[in-house]
């Protein structure tokens, strides 16, 4: 079936064609923003049978013109019918082209490919939905173990001076943030979830670390939160009993044993 008029597939299940399109290949000699107004008052309704869409003027050179030109995507229903009040040659040819178009929409093939169509991407949006709950719920649970009562004076004492990003811990070794955080990874210490770092849950509960949720604002104007995780003085400590096991000192210490 040759293409007398684009359709557009964004909605699956209800198809729409362009206004001026239609009025193009239909032939209409008046101005398109005068036929449509007119052929309104045979009762269409806005967001029912038609929606409104602005749309930026191009040049025939490619250039985009300042201001913006009025067009409609209408439903297939209602294209028919404007092909039908027509009645002109080229009116019957675009109203055959939509009642074929129809009869091989609802085909069971058609009718089964968009059903699957509308099942993936319920798949794919329950799949978003369960990392995020996942990241959400991991970061929880490393806030309770790290909300639990320390065992000893001891670790009070330790998470008192206050708490160090993973980039200030790696400067000590001369090292990157991404280095230090790669280099916990292949020791089993900590995993990535989302882009959030994370202990696992053999060191979690130790107050090696603490997480913080800060609200970023988005280039649209909504408020987007981010998770970040900063070590305590005890995770400091913990991590230079890690490298130093494996011979890795920081700046300091390599500079005196030099």
């Amino acid at each position: 079936m040759n293409e007398i008029i684009k359709i557009n597939y964004e909605n699956a299940e209800r198809p729409t064609v362009s206004g001026r399109e239609l009025h193009e290949a239909l032939g209409i000699k008046t101005p398109y923003t005068q036929w449509f107004d007119r052929m309104k008052e045979y009762g269409f309704a806005e967001n029912t049978d038609f929606i409104t869409v602005l749309k930026n003027v191009i040049r025939s050179d490619g250039s985009i013109m300042p201001q913006t030109q009025c067009d409609h995507q209408l439903t297939i229903d209602m294209a028919k019918e404007l092909c039908m009040i027509q009645r002109t040659e080229k009116g019957k040819q675009c109203r055959q082209y939509f009642l074929d178009l129809e009869k091989a929409w609802n085909t069971p093939e058609m009718v089964i490919g968009r059903a699957l169509q509308i099942a993936k991407k319920q798949i794919d949006s329950l799949k978003t939905e369960n990392n995020m709950l996942s990241t959400t719920v991991a970061v929880q649970e490393q806030q309770i173990s790290e909300l639990k009562p320390k065992a000893s004076y001891y670790d009070v004492v330790l998470n008192c001076p206050g708490l160090l990003s993973v980039s200030v811990i790696a400067k000590d070794y001369g090292k990157s943030a991404k280095w230090l955080n790669a280099y916990l990874h292949k020791k089993g210490i900590q995993y990535k979830q989302g882009k959030t770092w994370l202990l696992y849950q053999k060191y979690a509960e130790c107050g090696y670390t603490c997480t913080k949720t800060s609200t970023v604002p988005a280039s649209d104007g909504t408020q987007h939160t981010k998770v970040h995780t900063y070590w305590t003085q005890k995770g400091r400590l913990f991590i230079y009993d890690i490298l130093k096991s494996d011979g890795t000192l920081p700046l300091i210490e390599y500079k005196q044993s030099a």
